[in-house]
């Protein structure tokens, strides 16, 4: 058994910025971060070199390691407190903008890029508003600094450094399986690591297990009675479209963020990590179970845009497991797709028939995922969400031009976790004496700014203390 101070479950920007802050307040405690896979400089996907995903074990490289899905993710830090979550229910909003505002100098310390996108270009910006408009839909306004996949990993690497050579300790390749309570107090947790478990005690117990631990502690939350609410899960596709469509929105906005309700169930659909110039990609879970993302490269650049479209559901009584439902979606599509990510055209959607692999060849979309395979995502997707989906793009396409073109692609499943809200007061304290939850898997926070913005909050309160 080992004693810490501050134990930080998962690497990723919430537990990251946790520490950092702390530091950078002169805490003296001892902090140890777990993390189930590796230092960033170890992470890497073999995709790279087979062309095709390996399904690897016992994590995907994507999604798990030090700095966790943001890594390889495209890199984008949203600068307002309108996007990313509701964690400005829980602070407020204006403190919320002061954090982003403060937290974004950290990012801009350890190298990121300088450049705003989407400020400026009023008159532009005022067009795109109106189109939005009179599509029924809202323009969400919102600076962004991109980060870009390649360069975040050299930022993120920067502040592994920066944390180890402070005293930092970040045991790797660890997972935790338990937290250990004594009544109403957590006390620690029950690591393993090849096999061996071992107990960790601490004052404070942070877990910060992102989207990819959303599901197990959802389960912690059932065992050992921490407060929490069902909250919302998100499904829909990642769109594909030439460049060309999208260019005025990529030049004056980079990222359009836009909201609807399109009738008749009036869900909330909304745009999501638009990347001009980018890739698709594949990420996998521990269960197997493949969803699509993408990435885009500062200098690496392709001639498509994709951005995910997708649709917020809330479950109401008696259901209340809505991860798990969401799951469901994506391993019967993944059963369609015998293990891979599904395409299909939008033309074939509304034509209802699937699409071929020598009809994907000769479009002018050219797919970015060269191991996704031809489909049809209608026969796996729910016809609530598939009915928002074609809606939704169809006013899309009263804002961009050719955005709900015949040649479109959908891929799917694209799927968000994060759906169990962890109750916290301000302070981020559960009603778990010495527990607190962080980042997406909170259910408060959606990602990089706002995790990031959640663990800077959680440094600076741990630092009080002393």
């Amino acid at each position: 058994m080992r004693k810490t101070d501050v134990l930080i479950i998962g690497a990723g920007p919430a537990g990251i910025f946790t520490a950092l802050e702390m530091l950078r307040k002169g805490s003296q405690k001892k902090i140890m971060i777990v993390e189930k896979g590796a230092a960033i400089e170890r992470r890497h996907c073999p995709k790279v070199k087979t062309g095709a995903c390996v399904n690897c074990k016992p994590y995907c490289h994507i999604t798990t390691g030090f700095s966790g899905a943001g890594a390889f993710s495209d890199g984008k830090l949203s600068l307002s407190y309108e996007v990313g979550g509701q964690l400005p229910e829980l602070i407020g909003e204006d403190y919320a903008q002061r954090m982003i505002d403060y937290t974004d100098k950290i990012y801009l310390e350890f190298g990121a890029d300088t450049r705003v996108e989407g400020i400026g270009q009023g008159e532009e910006i005022k067009k795109i508003r109106l189109r939005a408009i009179r599509a029924g839909l809202k323009l969400v306004d919102c600076p962004i600094r991109h980060l870009g996949t390649e360069k975040a990993q050299d930022l993120y690497y920067a502040i592994e450094r920066y944390l180890q050579e402070r005293g930092v300790e970040i045991l790797f390749g660890h997972n935790c399986k338990n937290l250990l309570l004594e009544g109403m107090r957590c006390v620690g947790v029950v690591l393993e690591n090849k096999g061996i478990e071992e107990e960790i005690r601490a004052e404070h117990t942070v877990v910060a297990t992102g989207r990819r631990g959303a599901d197990w502690l959802e389960k912690l939350c059932e065992e050992h009675g921490i407060a929490h609410q069902p909250g919302t899960v998100d499904i829909g596709v990642r769109v594909e479209v030439r460049n060309e469509v999208m260019e005025t929105v990529n030049r004056v906005l980079y990222e359009s963020k836009l909201v609807g309700y399109p009738k008749p169930f009036k869900d909330k659909v909304r745009t999501f990590c638009q990347n001009p110039g980018g890739f698709v990609s594949q990420e996998n879970y521990d269960n197997d179970l493949a969803v699509v993302n993408g990435h885009s490269y500062k200098d690496l650049k392709t001639e498509n845009t994709n951005l995910a479209i997708l649709c917020s559901h809330n479950f109401t009584e008696p259901f209340n497991q809505p991860i798990a439902y969401a799951q469901k979606v994506g391993e019967l599509t993944n059963m369609l797709g015998s293990g891979r990510i599904m395409v299909q055209r939008f033309g074939d959607i509304l034509d209802g028939k699937r699409t071929w692999q020598k009809e994907l060849a000769r479009s002018n979309v050219r797919h970015t995922l060269p191991d996704a395979v031809a489909g049809d995502i209608t026969a796996a997707m729910p016809y609530r969400a598939m009915t928002n989906i074609i809606h939704f793009m169809q006013a899309m396409d009263e804002v961009v031009p050719g955005f709900a073109g015949a040649e479109t692609l959908l891929y799917s499943p694209e799927l968000k976790f994060y759906s169990n809200r962890i109750k916290m007061d301000q302070q981020l304290n559960t009603n778990i004496q010495g527990l607190h939850c962080l980042g997406d898997s909170s259910g408060w926070t959606r990602g990089l700014m706002m995790a990031s913005v959640m663990g800077v909050i959680m440094g600076q309160q741990l630092a009080k203390e002393e």
